[in-house]
């Protein structure tokens, strides 16, 4: 088989997810009961002998989230592409299709998103050994997912005929959107619907030629974002004008809907977009009786509770539901949810609420990642912020400085080297440095374990905005 090249889309935001996915770490790079990400298990899906490295397209926002948990399941992308604004999936797969064609315009690539789950990986690499004469033929290739339930949360591929027990490709006649109930319900008993799982497999030449013929605004806009493209400590950044004036539109959309040469793979083995709680839910609940359909994450206890799920992000926060009946509860640090499990797929609703009454808790976790480690803010008041801070070896904080507060710093474990003025001074833990207001500073991990610290800020104005860089080794504005 030729070999393959993941294209792998990581940009999106995750928000029906809410709390736990948010814009600052959406679902994707989440470690939910200490299993690896779901773009951890999308990378390990094409790690095999017929699949070259992959190319990740994903936002600048998130790009050291991407190289650090690549880091961690000891793999390499042949290219990171960044997207200064989220312009949905048509114009990143063109960006990436473009990058390949240009070392082969022949290469055979497959898309696939970042944060679905797919449990039967060699089901699921049969299906695309079943996929590939198709693509070399000049078609181009979709994966859909043989129903098990009316679902209303996925779209469907209407299939010119029946899927054959052998899996073979069958053209694709028609694309719907979640449709309603007793629709869904007509389309999964006439047995020429699949689930939508936005997956394709195609040669490059194929589908700038698919774009070419009926999206050529999107590929005259793409080639416009890749000529004035720049390097950026390892990454590839896309211009940005050209990239904003590209249309909100995504690949099914702007292509596959209009193209005549789309055929499907049946996938009959388990997949999910893990796109609700509801959804998560149906993951997790299993089929013991006994559990009555209760999931519980973290510290959570149920109490005569059923079909519900209830999650703590913390250890020390407990959680206990009586007597619930088809709910979800996740409770975390700055932000809980209480919602009818059969809505969960209308959390977009309370995400804009928030944004429109300016909370913070819509798009920012507590516990904000940065390329260096992260932070979380423990305690607040008028004139005072206390933080926990995580700095991963080799990590250093821009050298920087703050108009508006001093900083005091206590090393609870590891060890950092801090630089103020011109000095530079050793901690261990245990001890303790004082940065005063407007004084340049820096600090650094250099040691091989993790340094953790509290600052104490104090100061009239405490805002993440007032600092001033004037060094960054992640070269950040």
């Amino acid at each position: 088989m030729q070999r393959i090249t993941p294209i792998i889309l990581a940009g999106g935001v995750g928000s029906r997810l809410w709390p736990m996915s948010r814009e600052s770490f959406p679902k994707q790079f989440l470690k939910i009961s200490d299993a690896p990400s779901l773009f951890q298990q999308t990378v390990q899906r094409f790690q095999s002998a017929g699949f070259t490295r992959p190319i990740i397209v994903t936002n600048e926002d998130y790009r050291f989230h991407v190289v650090e948990q690549m880091g961690e399941i000891g793999t390499l992308p042949e290219l990171i592409l960044l997207e200064p604004c989220s312009r949905n999936t048509a114009g990143a797969v063109l960006a990436a299709v473009h990058m390949l064609a240009g070392r082969d315009p022949a290469a055979l690539c497959i898309v696939s998103p970042a944060d679905h789950l797919i449990t039967d990986r060699a089901g699921f690499i049969q299906a695309i050994g079943k996929g590939v004469p198709a693509a070399m033929s000049g078609q181009l290739v979709t994966f859909g997912v043989t129903p098990d339930r009316a679902e209303t949360g996925y779209g469907y591929l209407e299939l010119e005929k029946a899927p054959s027990p052998n899996s073979e490709p069958v053209p694709v006649l028609s694309f719907t959107e979640k449709p309603d109930l007793p629709t869904a319900a007509r389309m999964m008993a006439d047995g020429c619907h699949l689930w939508n799982a936005g997956i394709f497999l195609f040669r490059t030449e194929d589908m700038q030629a698919a774009f070419a013929r009926h999206a050529p605004d999107i590929t005259t806009r793409v080639k416009a974002a890749l000529a004035k493209k720049e390097p950026d400590l390892g990454f590839t950044r896309l211009d940005k004008g050209a990239w904003e004036a590209l249309p909100d539109i995504s690949l099914d959309y702007a292509v596959m809907e209009h193209a005549d040469n789309i055929c499907a793979v049946p996938y009959d083995g388990h997949w999910s977009d893990l796109g609700s709680w509801h959804g998560y839910w149906r993951e997790e609940s299993g089929a013991d009786p006994a559990q009555k359909g209760v999931v519980t994450l973290g510290n959570a206890h149920a109490i005569d509770c059923e079909g519900s799920l209830l999650m703590s992000e913390k250890p020390e926060q407990v959680i206990v539901g009586l007597g619930l009946r088809d709910l979800v509860a996740v409770a975390m640090k700055d932000a809980v949810l209480v919602a009818d499990r059969h809505r969960s797929d209308q959390i977009g609703v309370v995400v804009r609420h928030l944004q429109s009454k300016g909370a913070s808790q819509a798009a920012i976790r507590s516990q904000d990642f940065r390329p260096w480690g992260w932070f979380e803010e423990l305690v607040a008041g008028p004139g005072f912020k206390v933080k926990l801070i995580t700095v991963h070896p080799r990590g250093v904080l821009s050298l920087q400085s703050h108009a508006h507060r001093a900083e005091h710093w206590v090393v609870v474990s590891g060890s950092a080297s801090v630089t103020i003025g011109d000095r530079t001074r050793d901690l261990t833990a245990n001890q303790s440095i004082y940065v005063p207001q407007g004084e340049v500073h820096r600090l650094e991990n250099t040691g091989t374990t993790d340094a953790v610290l509290i600052e104490v800020q104090t100061g009239p104005y405490l805002g993440e905005d007032d600092i001033v860089r004037y060094e960054d080794a992640y070269a950040r504005g």
